[in-house]
């Protein structure tokens, strides 16, 4: 009688089941099958840290800010349909060509994948984010001092830009610190109309009346408060905070225009001081019969104070690239950006040299004769 085998196909068993072991010959176990080995175990690992290192650069926040071109906007045009510079009670006069502002975009929400992808395009630069804003700093309080940085170059420009045509300034108390002499008799806003008996018509002259003052010294105040009679009122002088021999007050001036119209420049979500040559020169070129720009398309940035100097400005390459392409055929750069303007300007963009509002208006008015300009 022949011998019969089990047949692996009839018994339930599988061709692997029935497989020897490479090494020992001897069948695997069949609850082996559930079990990993050490590179299974690898792969699995590996995946799950690929998986996390992807999440963590693309939701995870980086210390660090990303710098781009900002929009530019026409300070002699309009936006959301509302005049960026107007003037209310005084004869204006029609203008043509642009004076655009130029701003820097600055993103502090940045991943790590964001921020490797910004500084790759090349159209923008990354920075630590310390290097803007304070520790323990928050963006509320980033926001507000951006706009009341933009509100002072606003006051500034227009004071600055008045005074280039004539009319008359006056001198106010930006701010009164508290405790000192000046608390309780000065209020912000008040005028100010002489001080230790010497006339005030610009702040200088408020420096200038203390200045030969010693602590302890009686002086008196003249002033105006919100449109009542002249007051005057006599405080002690304090020690000075900062060890200066002179009397401490304790109230900072200002000079503001002293005119019978409303200037008003109306631009939203724009922060910081460096629009402020471009405001003044639009309120000059409304404000005179002859046309500064002639039809030009000009950029420029640059903050200014009251008395119209123009100060450096960060971020002047971000700054160039955006009035390139919004269309601008010259740029006003602050005497001292001129460096970093030469090394970062586009191709046919010309750099116009300002250290002033003068010799801002001078350069505009070369390049409708056809006259040289003062270059970078």
């Amino acid at each position: 009688m022949s011998e019969t085998r089990d047949n692996p196909l009839t018994t339930g068993a599988t061709r692997a089941d029935a497989r020897p072991d490479a090494f020992g010959g001897e069948e695997t176990p069949p609850n082996s099958r559930t079990r990993l080995s050490r590179r299974g175990w690898t792969l699995v690992f590996s995946g799950v840290l690929v998986v996390v290192f992807v999440l963590l650069g693309a939701f995870v926040r980086v210390p660090y800010v990303a710098l781009g071109p900002g929009p530019t906007y026409d300070t002699l045009g309009e936006v959301g349909g509302e005049q960026v510079v107007s003037i209310n009670g005084q004869r204006t006069y029609r203008t043509n060509g642009e004076l655009r502002m130029t701003t820097v975009s600055l993103n502090d929400e940045v991943t790590l994948f964001g921020a490797l992808g910004l500084w790759i395009s090349g159209r923008y630069a990354v920075a630590p984010r310390e290097d803007y804003f304070r520790p323990g700093e928050t963006d509320e309080e980033v926001r507000r001092q951006n706009v009341q940085q933009f509100q002072d170059s606003q006051s500034n420009a227009e004071v600055a830009a008045l005074r280039r045509l004539g009319y008359p300034v006056k001198v106010i108390v930006q701010e009164v610190v508290s405790g000192s002499p000046a608390d309780k008799v000065l209020s912000p806003g008040d005028q100010l109309v002489q001080v230790n008996g010497k006339r005030i018509n610009n702040e200088d002259d408020v420096l200038a009346a203390l200045a030969d003052t010693r602590p302890g010294q009686t002086v008196s105040l003249t002033f105006k408060h919100e449109g009542q009679p002249e007051r005057t009122e006599s405080v002690t002088l304090a020690r000075h905070p900062d060890g200066q021999p002179q009397g401490f007050v304790g109230m900072q001036p200002i000079d503001r225009a002293d005119v019978p119209f409303d200037v008003n420049i109306s631009l939203e979500d724009v922060g910081g001081p460096s629009a402020g040559l471009m405001f003044a020169l639009a309120i000059v070129d409304r404000m005179t019969p002859e046309d500064l720009v002639s039809g030009e398309h000009i950029a420029g940035t640059g903050e200014i104070n009251e008395k119209g100097k123009v100060g450096a400005i960060g971020g002047i390459s971000f700054k160039l690239v955006a009035a390139k392409e919004a269309g601008a055929t010259a740029f006003l750069v602050p005497e001292n950006n001129c460096a970093e303007a030469v090394a970062a300007a586009p191709d046919g963009l010309d750099l116009i040299k300002v250290s002033d509002l003068d010799s801002a208006i001078n350069a505009l008015e070369s390049l409708n004769d056809g006259r040289p300009t003062p270059s970078c």
